[in-house]
């Protein structure tokens, strides 16, 4: 795919995504219904789901579609652990050379992870994208999914209470 064409696939994507999530604030289904539509639009992704941030630096798995993922990953493990400690974005074009990485899908090869923030500004998620083929992902689908993730901070900001915190 030509990055143009990347591109535009993330402004369908986002449409798509508030026409289908208009009116909708529970968080769970936010992540389930964004986490299918990621799953469908984004070439050559394996899994692509939500890891929720269910006590101080400990996430545990959310809605997502793919093979079975690890259930909980704390804050100083792997590359969705790094996107949580740090509040940024990891793009992991090889997992295998990524220190500490968890193998939850033997197959995967590359990796992106994109901190989800509520309406506060305050880390609530992580969304977690695998391929099975090296490099697949790149600064326009990290850049698509920030803007996908953050156009949905309100209803995030839900998952906040729910999850004890």
């Amino acid at each position: 795919m030509i990055p143009d064409a990347r591109r535009a696939n993330y402004e369908s994507l986002l449409r798509d995504a508030r026409a289908t999530l208009a009116g909708i604030d529970d968080p769970i289904a936010v992540m389930a219904t964004l986490a299918c539509l990621i799953y469908r639009a984004v070439p050559g992704t394996s899994f692509a789901g939500f890891y929720r941030v269910v006590a101080p630096r400990l996430l545990r798995i959310g809605p997502y579609q793919g093979p079975l993922g690890c259930l909980e990953i704390s804050f100083d493990r792997g590359v969705c652990g790094a996107a949580a400690r740090d509040a940024r974005p990891q793009l992991v074009a090889d997992v295998h050379a990524f220190p500490g990485h968890i193998a939850c899908d033997e197959g995967a090869r590359s990796e992106l992870v994109v901190p989800v923030f509520d309406g506060a500004g305050t880390l609530v998620a992580i969304l977690d994208l695998d391929s099975h083929a090296l490099a697949n992902f790149n600064d326009d689908d990290r850049d698509g999914l920030e803007r996908l993730v953050a156009a949905f901070a309100g209803a995030f900001a839900v998952a906040e209470s729910s999850a004890g915190l």
